[in-house]
């Protein structure tokens, strides 16, 4: 059977879970779309739903499953990329608490407080998966990971990252338990270069928002740490600066 309707009771599930964060929580499932995005969702075992797929559009193995075929003019109403490729599947949830991660002896983690911006979370999930980061920790976090666009703008990357959400004293505790060195992102005259830390032990690094940089929480936590710059601008966009640390991490893990 074909949807060609708008008012399909399904397609109208889709819609309110592309723009209904509330309803996307309640429901504990969430949209993916894009052919790159739902192979790895399931590479990394998510538990597929339902798909929804234009034939007119798709060029690719019809996955395995429940699947809805819809107009291209349903399709167009359900697809939230500027660029489509015809497929969208509707996926479970993960559920994961930072205690159920157990780091290596020389795992780099990043943590951002407070990320607020979707297409932000993405990009820094993409660089911490590029550079083999072991988690990414949203301290007091504002954004939910299965908004779809922090899923387009990681590429997908979401689903093979571990990925944590927790209160700045649960992350805390967790980086003393497990004896991370800690280093923070604190303008102050104390901080060090980027390019003079060990990540080659168990290290954390920790980044603010644009607007405010890290809370007072954080204050007298770490080694405040910088990356050195030659310009006149005195600070990067957030998820360039945590792009850099990923990769000095990299870096000197590869030697």
């Amino acid at each position: 059977m074909l949807i060609e309707s708008f008012q399909n009771e399904k397609i109208k599930n889709v819609t309110k879970l592309l723009t209904d964060n509330r309803f996307r929580k309640k429901s504990k499932v969430f949209v993916v779309e894009g052919k790159q995005e739902n192979e790895r969702a399931e590479q990394f075992h998510y538990e597929p739903v339902e798909y929804f797929i234009c034939e007119n559009i798709f060029k690719g193995k019809i996955p395995a499953g429940k699947i809805h075929f819809v107009s291209e003019k349903v399709y167009e109403k359900i697809a939230y990329r500027g660029t489509s490729e015809g497929i969208i599947g509707i996926y479970q949830t993960k559920e994961v608490s930072l205690s159920s991660f157990i780091p290596k002896d020389n795992a780099t983690v990043i943590i951002v407080e407070g990320v607020e911006k979707p297409g932000n979370l993405g990009a820094i999930l993409r660089s911490c998966e590029a550079f083999g980061i072991d988690a990414l920790i949203v301290a007091d976090g504002k954004t939910d990971f299965y908004n779809p666009n922090v899923i387009r703008s990681s590429v997908g990357c979401l689903f093979g990252m571990e990925v944590y959400q927790a209160e700045n004293e649960e992350t805390l505790a967790f980086l003393q338990q497990n004896q991370f060195n800690i280093y923070t992102t604190l303008m102050d005259e104390s901080a060090e270069d980027l390019y003079k830390r060990d990540f080659k032990q168990r290290s954390a690094v920790l980044f603010g928002t644009e607007h405010s940089g890290l809370s007072d929480f954080w204050m007298g936590k770490g080694k405040n740490t910088l990356i050195p710059m030659a310009g006149s601008i005195d600070s990067l966009n957030l998820s360039n600066a945590v792009a850099i640390t990923c990769y000095e991490s990299l870096r000197q893990k590869k030697g």
